[in-house]
């Protein structure tokens, strides 16, 4: 039986220089096939396509954004004016409730008055 014969520097270079000319020369090959050129401009079309979709949804939920934060500071203004406008119903319906017990305390002081004023 022969023993293994370990390759020396200068064959391992030589090996290495052939592979890469393989290497090389099955890349150009790939290069120059014209389906690997249709195939990149049809990837590069939807990788456009894609972009512009994700742009239109960016400023689709952008408008939203902006319609909800519009509805949200009139829900804010519609809030205070009812809220002002309840309040100055309770300021008005205290307001009568003072006239009324105010008008009740002078009759009974009236009637007090006129009771002591007969005898």
């Amino acid at each position: 039986m022969a023993g293994f014969k370990q390759p020396d520097f200068i064959e391992r270079q030589e090996a290495a220089a052939k592979a890469r000319k393989v290497a090389l020369e099955i890349f150009r090959a790939k290069a120059a096939d014209p389906a690997l050129a249709e195939r990149l401009t049809v990837r590069t079309a939807r990788a456009a396509e894609r972009s512009a979709i994700k742009t239109t949804h960016e400023i689709e939920r952008a408008e939203k954004n902006a319609r909800e934060a519009e509805r949200a500071q009139q829900a804010e203004r519609d809030a205070a004016i009812e809220a002002q406008r309840a309040k100055a119903e309770s300021a008005e319906r205290e307001r009568a409730l003072q006239a009324k017990q105010k008008a009740a305390r002078d009759a009974r002081y009236t009637a007090r008055n006129s009771r002591s004023k007969r005898r």
